[in-house]
């Protein structure tokens, strides 16, 4: 048998490349939008409407996602579960979506955007069509497709940045030079940066109609006790979801009306566009999660399954240590690529918010506990505490510190979510984490940041870009030194244990 963590470690590569190579075109689509709407206020409006996409994305899935992962390695027929999950999904897609379309002008009158009714219509429908192709893309995960997976996944942030490209260079430019072409003709400056919300919707049928060898699979099926009991094991986890999505997205979702109505909507553009550069540390979060997720419940009932996991973690938080140190020793590089100069005044978040998402990594590494053992009520407590720290910080604090109030709300709710699961998982399926290890890289990973801020006040970029750089030289040597003959040791003896099982 294959090692199982050379295993997990090349799915997590190809879950990086259909993950990481597709955002990082999808990080271009910053710049783009930051260089072309030069007011923040304008960017505030796509990174309002996409926070409410991530957080009512998890209504339209309400934890089915994990639920057909726990009873696919359960039940023997794995068909039917697929098709209760799907059947079960898309019912509930097309209830919604007809529901808010019902309500769409209300919903705009709320927003602040009454004469934007076209922005909600196609965010519906992206939920809508993110919702029905969830269970599909777990199958693929699920069967250890990762290629088909990546494949697919790229296809659709692909023809999102294309269509980006078309509409805001092409068309936009065509427009304001008063051509009388077809491409002029289809720009609405009214529209303006609804357009974004228009090519992901398109960027989602293409991916359906791509998903098409999976839904040949799919046959229209509600087993109503299969059903019952995977709502039972998901419901929990719809309400961890919500309050995920409270933590990482509510503060960009409302601080516009925590503050003046100007400085807010000016706020919300700069914090959005920052907060980008902290999903840096996101993107492999998700795209470790994406193989992490089927390997851990695969892999539980294998005798050493605890070792490994323990040693996944040391692993995960020192690369994640080791993307901080690089994204923060070379942000003047980084601002200029991902945005205008008019939202650098926000940068001061981006340490704060690379590490939150280093913590909410250690915490989704950790759920694994509660997830494996049934105790999926300890993740929605453990998930609407930190939402309640988000919340209070955010309310308390914003109209006085305005978006570092945000960060620095984000950094404490994950901070403290990672902690409590720990204790907790602790007591219900306990693993010997290297807490040792693991606390030196985080300390020494935060240290040599705050060691690069002594030479800031060099003049010489150059210079300061070499110093910073060595820092970075310095944590992958001392990694080599302490970890790397550690990495080989239990690499050779999984390898060989798996051989004599």
């Amino acid at each position: 048998m294959s090692n199982p963590l050379k295993k997990l470690a090349g799915q997590t590569v190809i879950y990086g490349l259909g993950t990481i190579l597709p955002r990082f075109l999808n990080f271009l689509l910053t710049p783009l939008l930051t260089y072309i709407f030069l007011k923040p206020v304008d960017y505030g409006v796509n990174s309002k409407m996409y926070s409410y996409i991530a957080f009512f994305n998890v209504i339209f899935t309400y934890g089915m996602e994990t639920a057909f992962f726990n009873f696919s390695t359960k039940k023997e027929d794995k068909d039917n579960v697929f098709n209760t999950a799907l059947t079960s999904i898309i019912i509930s897609s097309l209830s919604f979506t007809i529901l808010l379309f019902l309500f769409a002008q209300p919903i705009a009158n709320w927003l602040e955007y009454p004469d934007k009714l076209s922005y909600v219509y196609w965010v519906i429908l992206i939920l809508g069509t993110e919702a029905i192709m969830a269970i599909p893309f777990a199958r693929l995960r699920m069967q250890n497709k990762a290629k088909t997976f990546a494949i697919l996944k790229a296809i659709n942030v692909s023809v999102n940045v294309a269509l980006h490209i078309f509409f805001f260079v092409f068309c936009k430019n065509a427009f304001e030079a008063n051509e009388t072409g077809t491409l002029a003709a289809l720009y609405d400056p009214q529209i303006g940066i609804g357009y974004s919300f228009f090519a992901g919707l398109i960027a989602n049928i293409v991916s359906l109609i791509c998903l098409a060898p999976v839904f040949k699979e799919f046959k229209f099926k509600l087993d109503v006790p299969l059903w019952t009991e995977m709502f039972k094991y998901a419901w929990p986890l719809l309400i961890l979801g919500l309050a995920g999505m409270v933590n990482e997205t509510f503060d960009r979702i409302i601080i516009d009306k925590l503050l003046p109505a100007d400085i807010g909507q000016h706020a919300q553009g700069v914090y959005g566009a920052c907060y980008k550069i902290a999903m840096l540390m996101a993107i492999f979060r998700q795209a470790f999660t994406y193989a992490a997720e089927p390997f851990f419940f695969n892999s539980a009932k294998d005798k050493d399954s605890k070792k490994v996991n323990a040693f996944v973690m040391k692993a995960f938080v020192i690369f994640c240590c080791f993307i901080f140190l690089v994204t923060m020793m070379n942000l003047p590089i980084i601002k200029r690529l991902m945005m205008s100069s008019l939202y650098w005044e926000g940068l001061a978040v981006v340490p704060i918010l690379l590490l939150a998402n280093l913590f909410i990594g250690v915490y989704y590494n950790l759920s694994i506990w509660y997830k494996l053992t049934g105790q999926t009520k300890f993740g929605a407590i453990i998930t609407i505490f930190g939402a309640i720290i988000t919340l209070a910080i955010n309310f308390a604090f914003v109209p006085k510190y305005s978006y570092m109030a945000c960060a620095w709300a984000t950094f404490a709710a994950y901070g403290s979510m990672m902690l409590i699961s720990y204790l907790v998982g602790q007591k219900y399926y306990p693993v010997k984490y290297n807490v040792r290890a693991i606390g030196f890289f985080f300390v020494l990973a935060v240290g040599l940041y705050f060691v690069s801020l002594i030479w800031q006040g060099i003049d010489n970029k150059y210079l300061k870009l070499l110093l910073n750089n060595l820092l970075v030289v310095l944590f992958v040597f001392l990694f080599y030194k302490l970890e790397f003959s550690n990495l080989k040791n239990f690499k050779s003896s999984s390898g060989a244990e798996n051989k004599n099982n």
